[in-house]
């Protein structure tokens, strides 16, 4: 693969082809668990190929060429990812529209109501919108370690509460 590597950094794109094609299936695979739709997943991957192709010779130590891809895939990846949780579709809307939402979301929503005012956001966001610690830090304006206590502490709450009904 090493020479692979070279070859394509000196511009051979049959090189590049090559060096893609071994790395197909991992790329496919790392996407599916990130993203898990198909159209995403290929978006990614697109993406992912393109980059890669423009910043090769940026690439240091040839022995690190398909790490150095799968991480250029991961930050695709996670830029889709987050576009698509920002997006609101009609099936986000729906708790403004008193739409039905299921037993699993009634129960959620019921166990939130059961956390102090100032854990059920921090759960809402953590589990319900998946913001990490730190944007949740950042949105509410407080220390990602106070966040990541107040998660402590809230499953502590609703595991001893589970346990109990």
């Amino acid at each position: 693969m090493d020479t692979l590597v070279k070859k394509a950094q000196r511009g051979d794109a049959e090189a590049f082809i090559s060096l893609i094609e071994e790395c197909r299936m991992t790329l496919r695979r790392v996407a599916l668990g990130y993203l898990g739709n198909d159209e995403d997943v290929a978006d990614a991957i697109q993406d992912t190929i393109l980059a890669a192709y423009e910043h090769i010779g940026s690439l240091k130590k040839e022995e690190y060429f398909k790490t150095w891809l799968v991480r250029i895939l991961i930050n695709h990846c996670t830029k889709i990812y987050r576009a698509n949780k920002r997006n609101v579709g009609l099936e986000q809307d729906c708790a403004t529209e008193n739409c039905d939402t299921g037993n699993a979301d009634v129960e959620f929503r019921e166990l939130l109501q059961s956390l102090p005012e100032d854990s059920r956001v921090i759960f809402q966001l953590y589990f319900g919108e998946q913001f990490t610690t730190r944007e949740i830090a950042s949105i509410l304006g407080m220390k990602e370690n106070t966040v990541k206590s107040r998660l402590h502490r809230g499953k502590e709450q609703l595991r001893a509460q589970l346990q109990q009904g």
